[in-house]
């Protein structure tokens, strides 16, 4: 079985690129809602944030209010290494477990792990192909400003806060170029999944059913 990372900076289209490759046919995993999951309400994560930055990161209905842990987190990094220390753990075993039931699924499944973070927190060594969606700083802040409403001193910041291009463009097996249209990026996602699914085809004789 087969496991691409796939990461991103933020605003950087990555999303676009997943949602693609799960409509031609692979198996997508999202850290984001991985990430979700490891801190529903109950959980022993929530627990442990709760214990770590109290009850003012949590709503009203004992869920986590993201948006105030993320203020309490943003701008101090021992307050986001701890952060970090507790949910990563949590949303790696959840990884390990939805890996597991595809594996036992589908032991031909091309996998997609959907991971923000992967340079920054994981080893590209874990996929057997690392997929970057970029597209330079400026686009991307142009984008926070004119999709999510952000200030340009917010977006700027918010991509600051994210590994450098260069970091993610130095791990990159594949770069996807979303600085242009939709089609242009879904064009380059659809080649990359020709490959992905003959490279299956040499190593174990399955070929895309579609194709």
């Amino acid at each position: 079985m087969d496991v691409i990372g796939l990461t991103g900076g933020i605003a950087a289209g990555k999303s676009a690129v997943a949602a693609r490759l799960a409509a031609l046919g692979a198996v997508v995993i999202d850290a984001d809602l991985l990430a979700r999951e490891a801190v529903a309400p109950g959980s022993p994560a929530l627990a442990a944030i709760r214990a770590r930055f109290g009850d003012a990161v949590l709503a009203p209905d004992g869920s986590l209010d993201r948006p105030a842990l993320g203020a309490r987190v943003f701008s101090d990094p021992e307050a986001r290494a701890s952060l970090n220390a507790i949910v990563h753990p949590a949303v790696q075993r959840l990884y390990r477990e939805r890996l597991a039931q595809i594996g036992t699924d589908d032991p031909d499944a091309i996998v997609v792990y959907d991971v923000p973070l992967l340079v920054e927190a994981r080893s590209a060594d874990e996929f057997s192909v690392v997929v970057v969606a970029h597209a330079p700083t400026d686009v991307r802040v142009e984008r926070l400003v004119a999709l999510r409403g952000m200030d340009r001193a917010s977006a700027r910041d918010r991509v600051a806060a994210q590994a450098s291009d260069e970091e993610r463009l130095a791990a990159a097996d594949v770069v996807i170029d979303t600085s242009g249209t939709m089609a242009h990026t879904l064009e380059q996602v659809d080649a990359l999944w020709e490959r992905l699914v003959a490279e299956r085809a040499r190593h174990t004789g399955v070929s895309d059913p579609l194709s």
